[in-house]
């Protein structure tokens, strides 16, 4: 059983990744004003002491306590802390503050240096609970607090005796400032100093930095006391259920992985540590697509070398366990900037429409960029990095590279990072445990898109969606949708899988289904294209078909891929969007 204290962004972010698994959990928060619909999880409302804490986990079988709670929350934290069980926590990113900010440890220091130098306006961002403990400073000098409009923030603001004239509100929408919003606020109060909490950027932290800097105002951050090096640290949903399965593996049916994309950039990033710094770390940390840290095992050697072991997921991956090695060193050539070279067992492109340079190395654009990223991060030299693969050529024969023409070894792959299982039953299942979760938190309409690319697209279309990952299993997604009574559902799906799902295949794994040509032929004379067979013959990837065919043919795609889902989705609005380049269409 999972204890997730919350009331945050985070503690949203942990229950959501929680209900995934179909399992009871608990949701702690303070006070009841979070609003959070939970299905499978139990709200709990109320301060608890170490104590209490203490009872409740011993007498509900706890056995893995999320600390999602804001990073200020001392007394919880330490309460936590006290347990004898496994904790993991959820941080918040934290922006660079820059050497201008005011650093405090604690807020005696606060108090300290505002009261050294006095600044003639202060506005005070840290909230309700801080105007006690900056009491001595604001009885003497100009100061603005901004609290929430609610009954138990005033409440407490007139406890402490605290002018309502100088009490500032966020706007009602609650929606997260902007350097704008934040520069208004300044200017209205006249104020030359501000001190805020750092609280990340969940926080607005980098908006209250930035808007200070423009008006030249001077900055005070508190820093949030530290919590015991033995918890588990992540930074987003990806690292919260990696940890969860390491920690309580028989809380989720199916294990999470990495790509071989996610694994080569975690060996630059280690192999980087060694070239430049002469370090040889254990564990490597780099940063997903979405922005998120992971941190993985590897093996270090001197002269700019690391090896990771593939993290693989309960999916049938022929990578699963191999061996991804990264050397980087600096290059020869002038201005070369960063050129990725062919290592053992790595293919090499050979024809077009990978979206890879034919000659290159078969390594895909985005773990290109995560790699360039984590190594830009690092130094402005021009580098060389070379990934290779033990067994990669033997490894090669067991995946359809040869008829996408890459040839030699297996390609560096993914788009988010991480491998969710996608071929299996279990799957299937967690689908259906989504969309329940969905329906249960009141939802009439969600998107479904096969991954991380589609699901973007989507979120682009429509900031609210609320999309679920189908990978290949269209059919059971749709069919559990209308199950369940889901008043809109809205497909983004890739060309690739499109024209498999057109052709009438509601699974369209490449193990069970591949490109078929003689149809394509068939759509497209049916679409008036002249010269199909002779264009279709010329590609290699279905994505290419973006470039060679008119409008009208994947509008026919379109219709023929509407008319297989209204099969198991007879009722309702259905939506079929196709994705090119993250754009719904």
């Amino acid at each position: 059983m999972i204890l997730i204290f919350g009331g945050t962004t985070e503690g949203r972010l942990a229950a959501d990744v929680c209900e995934q698994a179909g399992k009871t959990f608990f949701y702690s928060t303070k006070s009841t004003m979070q609003n959070i619909q939970l299905h499978h999880g139990r709200r709990l409302c109320g301060a608890m002491n170490a104590s209490e804490i203490e009872l409740f986990c011993k007498q509900n079988g706890i056995e893995v306590v999320i600390d999602a709670a804001h990073p200020f929350a001392a007394e919880l934290h330490k309460a936590i802390a006290g347990l004898k069980l496994p904790v993991i926590r959820l941080q918040r990113n934290m922006p660079d503050i820059g050497s201008d900010a005011i650093v405090c440890a604690d807020w005696s220091e606060a108090l300290f240096r505002l009261q050294t130098d006095s600044p003639r306006c202060l506005l005070a961002l840290t909230g309700v609970n801080t105007i006690e403990r900056l009491r001595p400073y604001w009885v003497n000098h100009e100061t603005y607090f901004r609290i929430l409009n609610r009954d138990e923030s005033l409440t407490k603001a007139a406890a402490q005796d605290f002018p309502y004239s100088r009490l500032l509100f966020y706007n009602d929408d609650m929606a997260l400032p902007t350097k704008d919003s934040e520069a208004t606020l300044m200017r209205q109060t006249g104020c030359d100093a501000v001190i805020t909490k750092m609280s990340g950027e969940s926080g607005g932290l980098s908006a209250k930095l930035e808007a200070a800097r423009e008006l030249g105002i001077r900055i005070y951050v508190v820093m949030p006391q530290p919590t015991p090096a033995v918890w588990t640290y992540v930074t987003g949903k990806y690292g919260l259920r990696r940890a969860i399965e390491q920690i309580l593996p028989s809380f989720f049916p199916l294990r999470t992985g990495l790509t071989t994309g996610a694994c080569a950039t975690a060996a630059v990033s280690a192999a980087m540590q060694s070239l430049l710094f002469g370090q040889q770390p254990e564990e490597a940390r780099f940063a997903l697509p979405d922005g998120e840290i992971l941190s993985v095992p590897v093996v270090t050697e001197a002269g700019g070398t690391a090896t990771v072991i593939k993290d693989h997921s309960d999916d049938p991956d022929v990578t699963r366990g191999c061996r991804i090695t990264a050397h980087v060193s600096f290059s020869p050539t002038a201005g070369s900037g960063i050129r990725f070279l062919q290592g053992e067992g790595v293919g090499r492109v050979t024809l077009p429409g990978l979206g890879i340079q034919v000659g290159e190395p078969a390594i895909n654009p985005t773990p290109r960029k995560m790699m360039e990223d984590t190594v830009r991060a690092l130094t402005a030299r021009d580098i060389d990095i070379t990934i290779s693969v033990a067994g990669g050529e033997a490894l090669a024969e067991r995946t359809f590279n040869h008829k996408v023409g890459v040839v030699g070894g297996i390609s560096i792959i993914g788009t988010s990072g991480i491998v969710s299982p996608l071929s299996n039953e279990a799957f299937v299942t967690s689908i259906g445990r989504e969309l329940e979760v969905a329906r249960a938190i009141g939802c009439d309409a969600v998107g479904l898109a096969s991954g991380k690319r589609g699901e973007l697209a989507l979120l682009k279309s429509d900031p609210t969606c609320r999309v679920i990952h189908y990978g290949n299993f269209i059919g059971a997604a749709l069919s559990k949708a209308h199950q369940l009574g889901f008043r809109r559902v809205t497909v983004g799906i890739l060309i690739g899988k499109a024209v498999k799902l057109a052709e009438g295949h509601l699974d369209t794994h490449s193990h069970k289904v591949e490109m078929n040509r003689e149809f394509l032929c068939r759509v497209a004379e049916d679409a008036g294209v002249r010269d199909a067979e002779t264009k279709i013959k010329s590609i290699t990837m279905a994505r290419e078909l973006w470039d060679i065919m008119p409008q009208s043919f994947f509008e026919h795609i379109r219709q023929l891929c509407l008319k297989y889902c209204r099969s198991v989705f007879p009722d309702n609005e259905l939506q079929i969007n196709l994705i090119c380049d993250n754009q719904a269409s």
